[in-house]
């Protein structure tokens, strides 16, 4: 499975919307409405017309647990909508399947058609997490807020998140940003059966062994350049951890 990025050249953003409305407007509607709120393909396409007109939020409900989801729909994006949905009744599917046959679109169609505009411009990681990837890669390089996107995600923790919309964790307000029930469930984690010792002790072993590597003269000319980036990161981790001990 080819892994799905987030669209982040403007250019690029615009000329893949222009290629789905060559299909057909339906598909340009419906990856409007995932950039601009965050929601999951297959959530957009249960959505009926009365669902949606008039809306500023839609509240869905996410996963076995029926957790309420709450996401939000910009002016710009309302606008774009109320043209839509001009002369659609309330109780049809807001994108309908092929024909308008009073189905809604399925997933599969939805995902040839992102695949086909995609290649149609040379852009080849596009999927079904491509919406959400491109409004969450939006929204933290506008905002610099990992949490609210992990909230409205359901991550279980900022660096999901941030893997997610491929950055490079800001691992400073990650730790200044830590709830004081976090912190209690970290505590517990890392003294439960000395569980915080042994993972230091794991991770005092595998640099060793890296260390053993660098210090002799059988490794791979790659596994230096590796080794270094590695490292670089541990530093930086470890200076920001520091700051805020201090």
């Amino acid at each position: 499975m080819n892994w799905v990025s987030p669209i982040k050249d403007a250019t690029t953003l615009q000329n893949f919307k222009n290629s789905l409305k060559e299909y057909d407007i339906k598909y340009y509607i419906m990856f409007e409405i995932g950039i601009g709120t965050g929601m999951l393909l297959q959530d957009i396409l249960k959505l009926k017309v009365g669902d949606i007109r008039g809306k500023e939020q839609i509240t869905v409900s996410i996963g076995t647990k029926n957790i309420q989801t709450v996401f939000h729909i910009p002016p710009d994006l309302q606008d774009v909508i109320r043209s839509f949905i001009a002369d659609k009744d309330d109780g049809e599917y807001l994108i309908q399947g092929y024909a308008n046959a009073g189905t809604a679109l399925t997933r599969e169609q939805a995902y040839r058609v992102f695949k086909a505009a995609g290649r149609s411009i040379g852009l080849n990681s596009i999927g079904a997490q491509t919406m959400r990837k491109t409004f969450a890669w939006n929204y933290y390089k506008r905002t610099g807020d990992i949490y609210y996107l992990q909230n409205l995600f359901n991550h279980a923790s900022p660096s999901i998140t941030y893997r997610y919309i491929g950055e490079k964790p800001n691992i400073g307000i990650v730790l200044k940003k830590m709830t004081p029930e976090e912190n209690e469930r970290c505590w517990k984690s890392l003294k439960l059966d000395g569980n915080g010792i042994r993972r230091i002790d794991q991770l005092q072993s595998f640099l060793a062994d890296i260390r053993q590597k660098i210090a002799s003269e059988d490794a791979s000319i790659e596994f230096y350049g590796q080794a270094d980036c590695l490292i670089s990161e541990f530093e930086e981790l470890a200076e920001e951890f520091q700051k805020l001990q201090s």
